[in-house]
Formats: structure tokens, C-alpha cells, sequence
């Protein structure tokens, strides 16, 4: 009887526990987390703004008739895309994406897009996954977005080679928002860790910006692979983190 009446009382305790880190999580400000960095420099944030806008063009079904294209544009010659894949294309394993080749700037850009509040298929990438169920290098990461990843670099290993082999003075440069943050994040350790699926690419030629980025890897491997994984993030959303943090971990 004693261990029947206990039962609603640590369910009380619980509830409130997880009402406070709610509050607590909700009222956070990430300006809290940054205090003690140092700053980046004008070249570092460089380009941010840029791959931003290249991750926006992913949403575009015609990039020489825009629908929703920012003021300034989006930055993009569409003679220079080299592909555009949809969730037609992808099957749902990965989010759209697109492959653009910036000769401005000396860069080979594969930009995917964030997650889709209404496609289911994005919802099972973000759930295929448990606490320590997949290794990586050493340390952890998440499943469901390294098969996603995975999924993205078969379809695209052999023009990625192509690019890479033909502009050797470009880097190769994974970016994404949200979702795609994490695959995007997942491309680069795979390409780092398996560089001769690229034609043996040095690793200083590879970069990823995961803006607002899900969180896909154990902190050993996020300091291992610093150098070339570049986590933006300003004032993130307090649900889309909310979000992450339920789903993700």
C-alpha cells in the first residue's frame, strides 16, 4: 500500500523537474554561452552571410524565376548550379540540397536545407537514433543523420571527385541549416576521415558551416574536427532548441 501511495508523489516530483529545466531552458539566452569567446575575425565570418543565402536558394524550385528571394538576391549565377535535388530525388533519406559551384569565391558548396515541419521523412532521420547507438572516430554521433549523410555522399561522391580533382585550388564546403546542419556536419567527418573518396582531398581544403546546428556529435569529436566544422548560431529559437534537445539527444 506504502509503495502504491509513493507512485503519484515521484510523479509529481518528476513533472516539476521537468517544468523547472523547461523554464530554466526556455528563459536561457545563448549570448550566456559565448561570453567567454573570443571573437571571430571579419575573414572568419566572411562566409556566413553567403552560405546562408546559398542554403535559402535550396527552397527555390527555379533559381532564374525566384519566389522567395531575399533583398540582394541570393548571390547565385544558376549557370554555375551544378545540381538541385528534392525530396522527390532523395526519396526522403536526406534533405534537398543543391551542389553549386562558386567560382567568385573559389568554393565547391554543397548547401542543404533545414528541417520541414510537414514531412514526415524528415522526422524519421531526426528520430533513428539512440544515446551512444552509433560509433564514429573514436566518439558518438547521430544515425539517422550520418546515413543521411552517407546517403548524400554515394549519390554525389563521383562529381563531387570530379569538381575537386578539376578546381584544385577550391575548397569544398558543406553548409546547412538546422536538419541539414547535422548532415551537413556528418558529410565532413566522413569526407576527413575517408579522403580517397574524393581523390585523397587534403583536409585544409574541406569546411562546414552548420548554421543554427543540431546536435549530432560527442564534444571529443566536435574538438577533433574544429578545424573544419564552424558552428554558427545567434540567439537560436528557444523551441527549435527545445526541439533539438528532446529529439536529437
Amino acid at each position: 500500500m506504502s509503495i502504491i501511495c509513493g507512485v503519484p508523489l515521484l510523479e509529481c516530483v518528476y513533472c516539476l523537474a521537468c517544468k523547472r529545466w523547461a523554464w530554466k531552458r526556455c528563459l536561457h539566452t545563448a549570448g550566456h554561452d559565448s561570453e567567454t569567446w573570443g571573437l571571430a575575425t571579419a575573414e572568419e565570418f566572411e562566409p556566413v552571410p553567403r552560405l546562408c543565402r546559398y542554403i535559402l536558394a535550396v527552397y527555390e524550385e527555379d533559381l532564374r524565376h525566384p519566389l522567395f528571394e531575399p533583398p540582394g538576391g541570393y548571390g547565385i549565377n544558376p549557370d554555375w548550379l551544378i545540381l538541385r535535388k528534392t525530396y522527390e530525388n532523395t526519396q526522403g533519406r536526406a534533405p534537398p540540397y543543391i551542389l553549386y559551384l562558386d567560382h567568385d569565391h573559389a568554393d565547391i558548396v554543397l548547401a542543404i536545407r533545414g528541417l520541414n515541419l510537414a514531412k514526415e521523412s524528415d522526422y524519421q532521420v531526426l528520430l533513428d537514433n539512440k544515446l551512444g547507438k552509433k560509433k564514429f572516430d573514436g566518439g558518438y554521433v547521430h544515425n539517422g543523420l550520418l546515413k543521411a549523410a552517407g546517403w548524400v555522399l554515394e549519390a554525389e561522391c563521383d562529381i563531387l571527385k570530379e569538381l575537386v580533382e578539376k578546381h584544385p585550388n577550391y575548397t569544398l564546403t558543406f553548409a546547412g541549416h538546422s536538419l541539414g546542419s547535422g548532415v551537413a556536419a556528418m558529410l565532413a567527418l566522413v569526407v576527413v576521415r575517408h579522403h580517397d573518396k574524393l581523390g585523397n582531398i587534403d583536409r585544409r581544403r574541406i569546411r562546414c558551416y552548420a548554421i543554427a546546428p543540431a546536435r549530432c556529435m560527442s564534444l571529443n569529436l566536435a574538438v577533433r574536427y574544429a578545424d573544419v566544422i564552424n558552428s554558427v548560431v545567434l540567439q537560436a529559437s528557444c523551441f527549435f532548441s527545445f526541439l533539438f534537445d528532446i529529439i536529437v539527444l
